[in-house]
């Protein structure tokens, strides 16, 4: 038996093929959309992939379940509570199948949503692993407010949070303490609030280390888990409709993205999502633009800033780098929201001019600062006092809230977010002068310190 973990580090997300060697076949259990890396890994090991197990319909990325089903003849088991649209086999409580000398069993463990299943493995009686999905995670448990609004099956939060908690100390914590646990994802996912940056752990490790599985009452777990969730993107419910419905295949998705010649005009009133370093774009780039930057998980940001019905070109500095936004993209389902790719700046004309950081240091009233870092890192972590904060998610649909008659600087915490809110309020504030802090802000939260 092998378990091979797969880890996509921009959503923080991993996935895995288990192998029984006697029979040559693999489960895979959460795979990403894209499906290469698992037909590598099946040749490389001369094996089938004969099932794929979903532990439900996931909100952050888009799986490839419905796609190698297609290809492999492989089955795909989930809930019948997800209430799939593709051809599958109903995986619930104490529902199981074999694979050579191993044993899948199914756990629900509603709690992150309502379809959410966990899977023991087991082999030759004796329980080796369990892969949790979005439900107990290393250092944290899954968040209970993504399915209000989503999904074959909604709840609310409140709801959730208490299924979770009886998930957690019914169904999981009575495995054995040496029962690997398998998360969907690691340190980074917003799937969750304070994930480790471990990628397994084992229930006894868990038992002991992890906060939210030590001993407190059903009210205490629940107040403890709603308050201070991150936000939510706006294309989570889309990805979980997605996986519902089973996405198309991952390549041809790929290629069916328009590119575009260098110096083409674009539609006017399309938005333009130019993704060049922060520099570049400040010496020139067209009215209206929006800097997202490669770096720093392009793709949930993407995804956090546009939403799933928002058509936009997508700009990059050189081939390479826009052939791995397109991949990125698609990472989230937003591949058929591309109307254009393309290479190179083709208007420059509107520019952002570079904040003199000694004379802010000197004079901070005489700018209206916005803090575009999330609100408990406002709360938590002041910088500037009286800053305006507006979460960078929500920064196109509430910069109207800005006051006007001064220049704005814009800050996160490290630079990456604030290149993206800079160029969101100088968009929609033509004429007021528009500063970002960028990496400056360092500085400053040295000094608070």
């Amino acid at each position: 038996m092998k378990i091979e973990q797969f880890e996509d580090k921009g959503l923080a997300h991993f996935s895995y093929a288990i192998l029984s060697e006697c029979a040559r076949e693999i489960v895979l259990i959460d795979p990403a959309r894209n499906p290469q890396p698992y037909y590598d890994y099946a040749q490389a090991h001369d094996a089938r992939i004969v099932a794929i197990i979903e532990t439900h319909p996931h909100a952050d990325f888009v799986s490839s379940h419905l796609e190698i089903a297609q290809a492999t003849g492989a089955v795909i088991r989930v809930s019948r509570l997800l209430g799939a649209d593709y051809p599958h086999q109903a995986f619930d409580e104490g529902d199981t199948f074999s694979v050579g000398k191993l044993r899948f069993l199914a756990l629900n463990t509603p709690g992150h949503s309502p379809d959410s299943i966990s899977i023991v493995l087991e082999r030759e009686e004796h329980d080796v692993a369990v892969f949790t999905g979005d439900t107990l995670f290393i250092g944290d448990v899954g968040r209970p407010d993504l399915r209000e609004k989503a999904g074959n099956m909604t709840a609310k939060r409140e709801e959730l949070a208490r299924q979770l908690y009886h998930s957690l100390r019914d169904k999981l914590l009575p495995l054995a303490d040496a029962v690997l646990v398998y998360p969907a994802h690691g340190a980074g996912s917003l799937c969750g609030k304070a994930l480790s940056g471990a990628n397994s752990s084992t229930i006894g490790a868990e038992r002991i280390g992890n906060p939210m599985l030590r001993p407190m009452s059903e009210a205490a777990f629940i107040a403890e888990l709603l308050a201070d969730q991150p936000f939510i993107p706006k294309y989570f419910a889309h990805d979980v409709a997605l996986n519902k419905a089973g996405a198309p295949p991952y390549a041809p998705a790929v290629q069916q993205v328009p590119r575009l010649a260098a110096g083409v005009a674009l539609q006017p009133g399309v938005l333009l999502v130019d993704a060049r370093p922060e520099a570049a774009f400040k010496q020139g780039h067209a009215p209206g633009a929006l800097n997202i930057q490669q770096g720093g998980k392009f793709e949930t940001w993407l995804g956090s800033v546009v939403g799933p019905g928002e058509p936009f070109y997508l700009l990059a500095a050189d081939a390479a780098t826009l052939e791995d936004l397109i991949q990125k993209t698609a990472k989230i389902g937003y591949e058929p929201l591309i109307k254009g790719a393309l290479v190179g700046a083709t208007v420059t004309e509107a520019t952002l001019s570079a904040l003199n950081v000694e004379q802010f240091r000197q004079h901070p009233q005489a700018y209206t600062i916005l803090d575009i870092r999330n609100p408990v890192e406002h709360r938590d972590e002041p910088l500037f006092a009286g800053s305006l904060n507006i979460p960078l998610p929500e920064l196109r649909e509430r910069a109207h809230e800005i006051p006007a008659g001064r220049p704005v600087v814009v800050h996160c915490a490290g630079g990456y977010r604030s290149a993206a809110g800079s160029s969101i309020v100088a968009a929609v504030l033509p004429g007021t002068e528009v500063f970002d802090l960028g990496e400056a802000v360092k500085s400053f939260q040295l000094a608070a310190h």
